[in-house]
């Protein structure tokens, strides 16, 4: 894994497979009703299809670019129509989870990694395995699959590095650079703050707590260490230890934004397109919805600080857009299809453009790569480091960035100390593997 970002190729084929257990039950689609005979629905009074996708995709995309890509879907299936739901990441998945409670999960969803395993054990998610075999599917053009137990249940459509964003202007007015270390980072969030602006912000809600995945861990793959040991919970590590310990002389100094118990992804974008902090961490799929917000807002793309001395490789994060289907859709074949339709090679290419991803597909390549110079700086620092999740495919992995996250708001409210705090999570951790 950390030779694969070498490479753009070598990284495309990189795997997300992780080997569980998976458990099954059924659990009904939100779609339409199905013919007995046939497994496709009616879908209205035409007998066509009618495709339900929920995902968080089209908000952070340019307008019109999935609903375009769905009219294209449409204009070479007659008979299947796809309706999006659409609605930002957080909003998206509290309806993903609940319909996957509730037995009415749409025909096609979009999947963060971090979900696959609740799911899979839900029974909520399909086997793709079984629905790519049944329609003889070449998975050679898959860059990477998710899997669990050796079956496919998300494949990965466009995928996100998570980067430091700095704001130009701000740094220039503070008279610092674009920090490389921990102690530079440390210096110029003191710098950046005053008055109603702060050096860099923290979402820790527990609602959304992927902020210990992309804000807190992040730390720790940026200087080569883990949060595992042979796939068990590991977060006595002193690497870990270093990183939290970072993390609370940054608020222990005030230059983390206020709130962060409470906040969001979707609030540090704002806060930082506003001009409010100077640097965060986020994904390349934000600068789209930075630049239509603040177009006047220029900032720099550049690896995580590390640990000052480390020299080694970077590990990078990255989130995907991830798909996959309900296991009790009615329409599994005709999901299938949409699926197919994403990742071909003209499909993807587009989509990874505008998304400003990483294609899923082997042979796309999206041309923002070469035509947009912050995103060729955010390329030659994926190339120069490794991509790093260790949440992806993990049994409840969600619940374990919430307990996580838990234990660090205690240690900011100067409750208990960090030691205390890892110790607690490391047995948190213990009993839901």
């Amino acid at each position: 894994m950390s030779n694969g970002a070498r490479n753009p190729n070598r990284w495309l084929a990189f795997s997300a497979s992780i080997a569980v257990v998976a458990l099954t039950a059924a659990c009904s689609s939100g779609g339409t009703t199905a013919s007995p005979d046939t497994g496709t629905g009616d879908g209205g009074s035409d007998g066509d299809v009618v495709l339900e996708f929920a995902q968080w995709w089209e908000p952070e995309l340019p307008d019109g670019v999935l609903r375009g890509l769905m009219d294209e879907f449409e204009a070479e299936n007659p008979g299947i129509t796809v309706e999006l739901l659409s609605g930002p990441y957080a909003s998206t998945k509290e309806q993903v989870v609940a319909g996957a409670a509730s037995g009415t999960m749409s025909d096609v969803v979009g999947l963060d990694g971090a979900w696959v395993s609740d799911f899979v054990q839900q029974g909520a998610i399909a086997d793709l395995s079984a629905l790519m075999d049944d329609a003889g599917y070449d998975q050679t053009q898959l860059a990477s699959q998710v899997q669990l137990d050796g079956s496919t249940y998300m494949v990965p459509v466009v995928n996100f590095a998570y980067m430091l964003f700095s704001n130009d202007a701000m740094l220039a007015d503070a008279g610092v650079d674009v920090p490389s270390t921990r102690s530079e980072f440390a210096d110029a969030a003191a710098a950046l703050t005053s008055g109603n602006t702060t050096g860099w912000i923290l979402p820790l809600s527990l609602e959304a707590p992927n902020g210990i995945q992309n804000d807190v861990m992040s730390w720790v793959w940026a200087s080569g260490g883990s949060m595992l040991d042979n796939g068990q919970p590991d977060v006595t590590n002193d690497d870990v230890k270093s990183a939290v310990e970072f993390i609370v002389d940054l608020d222990s100094a005030g230059v983390i934004a206020p709130g962060a118990a409470t906040l969001k992804e979707q609030d540090k974008v704002e806060e930082f397109t506003n001009g409010r902090v100077g640097m965060m961490i986020s994904s390349l799929a934000h600068i789209n919805t930075i630049r239509e917000s603040n177009p006047d807002l220029e900032f720099t793309i550049s690896a995580l600080p590390a640990a000052d001395g480390y020299s080694g490789e970077r590990g990078t994060p990255y989130a995907s857009w991830g798909i996959g289907v309900a296991e009790n859709s009615e329409h599994k074949a005709e999901a299938w299809k949409l699926i197919d339709f994403l990742m071909s090679e003209s499909s993807n290419a587009q989509l990874a453009d505008a998304a400003n991803a990483f294609p899923g597909n082997t042979t796309a390549r999206p041309e923002f790569v070469d035509n947009d110079p912050i995103f060729q700086e955010a390329f030659d620092v994926w190339q120069a480091g490794y991509p790093a999740n260790e949440f992806v495919g993990l049994p409840v992995a969600e619940q374990l960035m919430r307990d996580f996250s838990e234990q660090l708001q205690r240690v900011l409210a100067g409750e208990i100390s960090v030691d205390e705090a890892l110790e607690n999570a490391q047995a948190a951790w213990t009993d839901e593997f």
